[in-house]
């Protein structure tokens, strides 16, 4: 800081030399004060009630002296007297500001410190404390802070946090509908959309009868007939109208609902209907629905079988029916411009029939992220709509509002538009994306409310879950590890190569793009090439126990495969390496070669010398213009030419006498001899040696031939240092080819797989590939062949080998996710094969909704028995962490769309790709850099030992250049010879997908460790995120001994088309545990021999208001964390790691002073909270309050949306002012409660914005 001038300081020794006082001090009109600047000296006027500034002129930050502070004051009485509220830079306003007696720097001097050292001058100073009451009076040692409650702020951040969800799952059966036999298999519905209840059934079905006596249809399915008929009666506010979302999970028998409506419309005389789905050969499912639910009489047309003409012409006929199409047949078009679309909408006219949109989440993207494109099949979803105002729409897909993003084409739901709270989809969109995941949630049970929703799952209960392990073989680590380094030896290969590229700049990016895409497919190939080994044990085994296998995998490898076949022939040694292939191709298509130069043509001295002699520059132009015909025509037809000039008359007199270059005596034209090449004139006895014979053709001097010989000369030697080097890089380029025919590698999972159980004749293939590797009869060798038959069309291909495995002909079916949309392979009580499905995951995709789908295939309605998942991964990065979630997911069951987020194999948790990962990226980026210290200790490292995590921190930078993440890197920059430097550019910071997918090119050990060091971050940020209570956790439970409601539920709000309502409920909790209740527990705990010894009542090692707090404390054996009981909340949430307990607690022997602590703190918690009588919010506060009043607003929510939001902005406490949806039962009469959590604080707010309020038995 700069010096200042001041008053004698109250800081010795050295003893204090008095100062001059600043020039010119006094007050201003203005009732201000100047001084002098301490840095610059100028005199300064400084406005009344400010006692910090900056000087304008040196930009010194600095302070009044103490004695102008007061008579500040006491000459600018009133609000003047306030100072800014904003400290000068560097000024710490909780400590004293004192100037050191040496260099005059003013110091921040805690209070209490006696004795220290000048930070800037270095000298011993002591601090005078009766020199300080003279100087500073006003200055007072700040009060103590409040005394802060530890436990309170720990029971504040649990409460916050919420229950953990219960029971996810509720079984289901229609509430409010008999009609039908139940389903075949037991069906589920999530605990949050169980608790709404769907409107009263108006609608009676024509084809009741029918159904009952046929039994074709379920009860749960009649149910989707009624309420989607019921919901078709209605019109939106726009004049459209209303549709229907059947969002039933994946093999609950949508195919046959869909049949069943079909029928009912059919009924009505409604004799057309459009049936979009997402696969062509799922019109045969599409058949066979109709004709189970008894609809023979109705036509299934095929669109792409149709022409483009009208559908009702007499050429084509299709007068009523379901026309069925696929979503990329409603954006085809054809040669001559017509629609598919255009011909749907012709054939449709005034229509008011059945539009059926089913796996309707191919149309999802119609809204992108930011800077995306809309999809052109989001765009055609929405014109058929709009160009069908009248149509009976129905939305049919499992995984459809997983986003809410993907909404954007449900604009018959009415979610938004006129009549709404939100004026277009966008805004809708945004109200989500706040709420969080417990928004989503309410939106579902809000459309189950509004009888426009169902959405039931199949139970997985007899359904088993393995997740197996895979470690990598030796062979196969090896494999990876020589494949990595190759990886990093190639860039550094391209690297060199493009340098030698004159124009390498247009192609350079291209390059890299092409090497970083096969870089993350050759990676992936590798991944799954490593559970092959696994695949084909667990298959046989399965086999073994009279059971048959399914086996899913996401890309099968064709492009590979037929660029091989292309190459080599459709006989080849053995089956094609697809990461091989790979690598020849971008290596053989890619290697920056320089250009092959041409050779120079074969000209003699001659020629050259006659064309040096037509460019020469002294020649005149029309000389140049007459030379360069003479050699052309000479070139081409001499004699012609020659025969023309010795006819043609001399014109030019000039010609007749020239003058001899070397002796310089004119003679005649002929008797000279001309150069042909610099036009020189000399006689031949001139020369040296002279020239006797007759020369008859082109001659040259000697000056000019050495000249062209060396020229020559030059220009050859260009030419072979071109080719040496085209030929260098050819080389090298051939050495990489014949280094990666010679690498070993991995054949293609799909045909080693096949190959390794039988072959094509044992394994039924049921995806999208045209042709497959066969072994040869002999075994020696394979065959490429088509995988169709002369009898079975491509078409028709993955119908006939379904048929082969529910026949039973065949026992293990492969599926990629190409071919197996809407395929249903269950153990179908109707088929042949019925033996249990074991489904083995070769590859998860990295998408929930796909996975949703895959997992679908074996586990439907109708089945003899559950099937067996087993899901691989291997010990690599990301896969382990990856499968255990989708696993645990699994367990609790259901696909990620029905209300409750929990409830599948959703991958939400596994989305590193959140806000959260971006950051750990960021951290883990910067940490590795340097910039900043890493926020966790890097595995396999320890704070004792700094050189661990100094060498980990090299090796990381190393692995992160080898990648291409750190670019511009230079081994030692002089000072440290052993330091990597670089940088990381702006878009890489962030970019978490790039970051997973560079790592897989890594050697195994240190991709695990990197991986490993960005999770931890990742965790402990979600963990801090959570503690600070900004974690959006989805539907909270909120869990007590005691749950009562009270009072009547109030109505708040009445939707005009369905009638649904919005009710705030108002319940009674008691959250605590008796004396008895947990001595009780403890007796049990102690029973248990295993039991630990640190199991018992606790007491806090502190007090507060002369108190401490009491708790009960046991070891969970599964986490070796300890349980906690508390007597005003009962047991709590987070578990407690010993060392933390024994830290803030200390166990009690006596249990009678345990007794009476607890017994206390149960009773006084029944009236106050844990912040005790003089707490800020007063009786709003609910922190560990035994007995609370909690309100809950259920029923319809997104109408009242707007004013919630508004109400809760309005809070005071942080975790007030979010939107948490939280779900409640009452412990007498199990009324289970989904709702928003309306803080008691923001009630009657929430109720005045409502504007009316009215008792249930009132209306």
């Amino acid at each position: 800081m700069g010096q200042q001038s001041l008053p004698p300081p109250p800081i010795a020794p050295p003893p204090p030399q008095p100062l001059p006082p600043p020039a010119q001090v006094g007050a201003v009109a203005a009732g201000g004060c100047q001084v002098r600047c301490a840095g610059c000296k100028m005199v300064l006027t400084v406005l009344p009630g400010l006692t910090e500034f900056v000087c304008p002129t040196c930009q010194l930050p600095q302070m009044l002296p103490p004695e102008l502070m007061r008579s500040t004051q006491t000459l600018a009485p009133g609000p003047a007297q306030q100072p800014r509220s904003a400290p000068a830079h560097g000024i710490d306003p909780t400590k004293i500001q004192l100037p050191c007696a040496n260099c005059k720097a003013i110091l921040n001097v805690p209070h209490g410190l006696s004795r220290f050292n000048c930070p800037q001058c270095l000298i011993s100073l002591a601090v005078d404390l009766s020199k300080i009451g003279q100087v500073l009076p006003s200055v007072r040692p700040p009060l103590p802070p409040e005394e802060v409650n530890e436990v309170a702020i720990e029971v504040e951040r649990e409460e916050d946090e919420g229950g953990l969800a219960g029971e996810t799952f509720m079984d289901y059966r229609p509430p409010k509908l008999s009609i039908g036999p139940p389903h075949p298999d037991p069906i589920v519905e999530t605990s949050s959309l169980s608790a709404v209840q769907p409107p009263e059934p108006t609608y009676n079905l024509k084809i009741k009868d029918e159904l009952e006596s046929s039994k074709a249809l379920s009860c749960l399915q009649i149910e989707t007939l009624v309420y989607a008929s019921q919901r078709h009666l209605q019109h939106l506010p726009n004049g459209a109208r209303a549709g229907f979302f059947l969002g039933d999970g994946a093999g609950v028998g949508k195919g046959r609902t869909i049949a069943g409506l079909i029928w009912e419309n059919w009924q009505h005389g409604r004799r057309k209907a459009l049936w979009i789905s997402v696969g062509s050969d799922l019109k045969f499912d599409a058949r066979r629905d109709l004709d189970d639910v008894g609809a023979t009489c109705i036509e299934v047309h095929a669109l792409n079988k149709l022409p483009y003409s009208k559908l009702d012409s007499k050429s084509v006929g299709v007068k009523e029916g379901v026309v069925f199409l696929t979503y990329s047949s409603l954006i085809a078009s054809s040669e001559k411009g017509r629609s598919r679309l255009h011909q749907l909408v012709q054939w449709c006219g005034q229509f008011d029939g059945l539009v059926v949109f089913d796996e309707c989440h191919k149309a999802k993207n119609l809204v992108p992220e930011a800077g995306g494109q809309p999809t052109k099949t989001g765009e055609a979803v929405l014109d058929i709509q709009a160009r069908l105002p009248q149509a009976r729409v129905i939305y049919c897909s499992a995984t459809g509002a997983s986003e809410p993003r993907n909404m954007g084409y449900m604009v018959r739901l009415g979610l938004w538009g006129a009549g709404t709270s939100f004026a277009d989809f966008r805004e809708f969109l945004g109200a989500l994306e706040k709420g969080g995941v417990g928004a989503l949630e309410l939106v579902a049970m809000d459309m189950k409310a509004r009888g426009m929703y169902v959405c039931r799952t199949l139970s997985y209960k007899g359904a088993e879950f393995e997740v197996v392990e895979v470690p990598l073989e030796d062979n196969m680590m090896d494999m990876y590890g020589k494949a990595a380094e190759f990886w990093a030896e190639l860039r550094v290969e391209l690297l060199s190569a493009s340098t030698f590229l004159a124009n390498e700049k247009p192609n350079s990016s291209q390059l890299w793009r092409l090497y970083w895409a096969s870089h993350q497919r050759f990676f992936r190939h590798m991944c799954m090439s490593a559970k092959v080994p696994a695949v084909v044990r667990l298959s046989k085994q399965a086999l073994v126990e009279d059971k048959c296998v399914v086996i899913g995998l996401q890309s099968t490898g064709e492009a590979r495969t037929e660029e091989a076949v292309t190459k080599y022939g459709l006989e080849l040694d053995d089956f094609v390496s697809g990461p091989r292939e790979l690598l020849l191709k971008f290596v053989e298509e890619n290697y920056p070669l320089p250009d092959k130069p041409e050779p120079p043509p074969e000209d003699s001295v001659k020629e050259l010398q006659r064309k040096r002699h037509s460019a020469t520059p002294d020649v005149s132009f029309a000389g140049r213009v007459r030379k360069v015909a003479k050699w052309d025509a000479e070139s081409e037809e001499e004699s012609e030419w020659q025969s023309e000039t010795d006819t043609e008359p001399e014109t030019e007199s000039d010609d007749e006498f020239q003058i001899c270059n070397i002796c310089n005596s004119e003679e005649e034209r002929k008797k000279l001899l001309q150069c042909s090449c610099c036009s020189q004139l000399v006689h031949p006895s001139c020369l040296i040696p002279p020239v006797v014979e007759v020369i008859s053709g082109d001659w040259s001097c000697h000056s000019c031939k050495e000249k062209t010989e060396e020229y020559l000369r030059a220009r050859q030697a260009y030419y072979e240092e071109l080719l040496k080097r085209y030929e260098a890089a050819l080389d090298r380029k051939l050495k990489i080819l014949e280094i990666i025919r010679s690498l070993d590698l991995p054949n293609n999972p799909l045909d080693d797989i096949i190959d390794q159980l039988g072959g094509p004749d044992k394994v039924a293939e049921i995806t999208g590939r045209r042709g497959m590797l066969v072994r040869a009869s002999g075994g020696k060798g394979v065959t490429y062949q088509a995988r169709n038959t002369k009898e079975i069309t491509m078409e028709m291909v993955n119908m006939h080998e379904k048929q082969l495995f529910m026949d039973g002909k065949k026992l293990v079916a492969i599926i990629s996710e190409a071919g197996s949309a809407g395929v249903s392979l269950q153990a179908d009580r109707r088929a042949v094969n019925q033996k249990r499905r074991v489904h083995l995951t070769l590859e998860l995709p990295w998408s929930a909704d796909r996975a949703i789908q895959q997992f679908g295939r074996t586990h439907r309605s109708n089945q003899a028995s559950a099937p067996e998942y087993r899901l691989l991964f291997t010990n690599l990065g990301g896969e382990r962490r990856f499968a255990s979630i989708v696993a645990k997911r699994l367990e609790s069951l259901g696909a990620l769309t029905q209300g409750d987020r929990r409830a599948g194999p959703s991958l939400s948790a596994y989305n590193y790709d959140s806000a959260y990962g971006k950051r750990a990226l960021m951290m883990l980026y910067r940490g590795l850099m340097e910039q900043e210290p890493l926020p966790i200790v890097p595995p396999g490292c320890s704070l004792e030992k700094p050189d661990t995590i100094q060498d980990f921190i090299l090796k990381g930078k190393a692995a992160l250049v080898s990648v291409g993440i750190i670019r511009d890197s230079v081994l030692g920059n002089g000072k440290e010879p052993g330091k990597i430097s670089g940088r990381i550019v702006d878009s890489d910071m962030h970019d978490v997908g790039r970051f997973l997918n560079r790592l897989l090119g890594l050697p195994p050990e240190i991709q695990n460790r990197l991986f490993e060091l960005f999770v931890g971050i990742l965790d402990l940020l979600i963990q801090n995120a959570r503690v600070e209570g900004h974690l959006d956790s989805g539907i909270v439970d909120i869990k007590a001994n005691r749950i009562e409601l009270q009072g009547t539920p109030k109505t708040v709000h009445v939707d005009s088309m369905s009638g649904a309502s919005t009710v705030l409920f108002t319940f009674t909790l008691d959250r605590g545990m008796t004396w008895e209740s947990a001595s009780t527990l403890l007796e049990e705990k102690q029973k248990d021999e295993s039991g630990s010894s640190n199991n018992g009542f606790y007491e806090s090692r502190r007090e507060w208001m002369g108190k401490r707090h009491f708790i009960l404390a046991f070891e969970n054996s599964a986490s070796g964390m300890y349980k906690i009981c508390r007597p005003n909340l009962g047991e709590s949430i987070r578990e407690m790691p010993l060392v933390e307990l024994k830290d803030k607690y200390r166990k009690l022997s006596a249990l009678e002073k345990a007794r009476s602590g607890w017994e206390d703190e149960y009773e006084v918690s029944s009236k106050q909270c844990m912040h005790g009588p003089n707490c800020k919010l007063g009786n709003f506060c609910t922190t560990g309050r035994r007995l609370q009043e909690v309100n809950v607003l259920g029923g319809l929510i997104l109408p009242v949306w707007g004013t919630i939001e508004k109400a809760l902005s309005k809070q005071a406490r942080q975790s007030h002012k979010r939107i948490r949806v939280v779900r409640i039962e009452t412990t007498l009469d199990n009324q289970r409660i989904v709702g928003l959590l309306i803080p008691n604080a923001a009630v009657e707010s929430v109720l005045q914005d409502l504007a009316w309020v009215q008792d249930i038995d009132e209306e």
